[in-house]
């Protein structure tokens, strides 16, 4: 009997975490999620309120991610559960003189475009690696001038 019940009971947590595997498939970080146009978007709560503060619209789920992280941040401290918690020291986050959520709302989104703009330009810069078994040419140094080579 209790061999029994503990199966039904290991089928039903089954049968539970497959719509949260399936969700943390399409949600790759904490706080955003996937419009049905392909812009990613970051929302939190307040707390101890019911309303959430919009943190903005992004074209990159890390972007969202980095908005989320910056308001999550001046919310809870630094005890906060971040998607990238080494990179939140690097944004030189000052303290905010009043935490509301305008305040939060507006270092989020600064934040978030940064991130957007940077990983936009990246896309659009190709990378080119030079043929390491080749001999630089003189039109590849650019800046240098011609008589501090020789």
């Amino acid at each position: 009997m209790e061999s029994e019940r503990y199966d039904e009971t290991t089928e039903k947590q089954r049968i539970k975490r497959r719509p949260q595997q399936q969700q943390q498939q399409k949600k790759p970080y904490r706080g955003i999620r996937m419009r049905k146009w392909g812009k990613w978007v970051a929302e939190i709560r307040e707390p101890n309120k019911r309303s959430r503060i919009w943190l903005g619209s992004y074209a990159t789920p890390v972007a969202a991610a980095r908005a989320y992280d910056t308001a999550v941040f001046y919310l809870r401290g630094p005890s906060a559960r971040l998607n990238f918690p080494e990179l939140i020291w690097r944004e030189g986050l000052d303290s905010l003189r009043e935490v509301s959520a305008t305040s939060i709302r507006r270092r989020a989104a600064e934040v978030g475009a940064q991130v957007d703009a940077i990983q936009a330009a990246a896309k659009s810069r190709p990378c080119h690696a030079p043929d390491l078994n080749e001999y630089p040419q003189l039109e590849d140094l650019g800046e240098i001038h011609h008589e501090s080579v020789f």
